[in-house]
């Protein structure tokens, strides 16, 4: 099963934190949003298909995440959770606890933003970048 969302880059994304990942639909971002890969995202949480939203609410489930940004790309493994709502209206997190509020989409993860390569996050500081966030479950 895959779900492919569609981000675009900005001018103040870092991408420097040690415990998430986040995409948003917000189209303005400062410099705190340090874990924010992208904005102007296509879906967040509450837009996530009922049949997705079924797999991620399994702690069984495992969960891959891809970040697609020009030929880079970069994988992200984590799991499902019983207790994730995912009903948040403007953004996602991946997470490497176990941590679960409205914007969670995954937990458990073995990568967080600051181990997204350099390259991958200079092209993501031009707002001209698309990138694409793809949710895979088995």
């Amino acid at each position: 099963m895959r779900f492919e969302i569609k981000f675009s880059g900005h001018e103040n994304i870092r991408s420097n934190h040690q415990k998430t990942i986040e995409i948003t639909k917000a189209s303005e971002l400062s410099v705190q949003g340090d874990c924010i890969i992208g904005v102007n995202a296509t879906s967040a949480c509450l837009d996530l298909p009922i049949f997705l939203k079924k797999k991620l609410q399994d702690s069984k489930s495992k969960i891959q995440i891809s970040i697609k940004v020009g030929p880079h790309e970069f994988f992200v493994f984590g799991r499902g959770h019983d207790d994730l709502t995912l009903t948040h209206d403007e953004d996602i997190v991946i997470r490497k606890s176990d941590f679960v509020c409205p914007r969670t989409l995954a937990v458990k993860c073995d990568k967080t933003s600051d181990l997204i390569p350099r390259e991958m996050v200079q092209l993501l500081q031009n707002p001209k970048t698309i990138g694409t966030f793809t949710i895979i479950t088995e």
